[in-house]
C-alpha cells in the first residue's frame, strides 16, 4: 500500500489580530491560530492555502 507524505505548512502569528477585519481573524481562527508566536502545523491544501494568502501580511509561513 503506497502511503502519500501531505505536504504541511508551518504558521506563526507575528502581528496582532486586534483590530483587523472580522473575516481576516475568522481566517485566523479557521487555521488555528490563537495567540501571537505560537506556532502551527497546517496540511498544505488549496482551502488553507487561500486563508494564508488573504492574512499573508499577518503570518509567517515556512515549509515543513
Amino acid at each position: 500500500m503506497a502511503t502519500s507524505k501531505v505536504k504541511q505548512v508551518k504558521l506563526t502569528v507575528v502581528r496582532s489580530l486586534n483590530g483587523r477585519l472580522k473575516a481576516h481573524k475568522s481566517c485566523a481562527r479557521g487555521l488555528g491560530l490563537r495567540k501571537m508566536h505560537n506556532p502551527v502545523v497546517v496540511n498544505d491544501t488549496p482551502e488553507n492555502r487561500g486563508m494564508i494568502n488573504k492574512i499573508s501580511y499577518l503570518l509567517k509561513v515556512e515549509e515543513v
